[in-house]
């Protein structure tokens, strides 16, 4: 089980910014993992990941099409950065393509 940290943001800040959320969360939940979203858009930064979060974390998926506020905080973790329709669309697939990289690792 992977503990999964993430940021969506995409350009208008409001529907592909949450349909990324949700899919995320659907993805890692049905794959046994355990996921923390954070968005980053029109009502500025909702659910925001903590610093424990981050030190906890195995890895960071950043879900963005717009540059985001505060990344200095995942320096030096395992850092995924995709378009955010790459989660929207195949949410399972980055995952498991994640998990496969993150069993390398260890």
């Amino acid at each position: 089980m992977m503990k999964i940290i993430a940021v969506t943001a995409c350009p208008a800040g409001v529907a592909h910014t949450y349909m990324a959320k949700k899919a995320l969360e659907d993805a890692a939940a049905k794959l046994g993992h355990t996921i923390k979203v954070e968005a980053q858009g029109a009502f500025g930064i909702e659910n925001e990941i903590t610093q424990k979060e981050v030190a906890d974390a195995d890895v960071v998926i950043l879900a963005v099409a717009v540059g985001i506020a505060k990344t200095e905080r995942f320096k030096g973790k395992l850092t995924v950065n995709i378009p955010i329709n790459t989660a929207i669309k195949s949410p399972e697939n980055l995952i498991k393509k994640i998990e496969e990289k993150f069993n390398a690792l260890e």
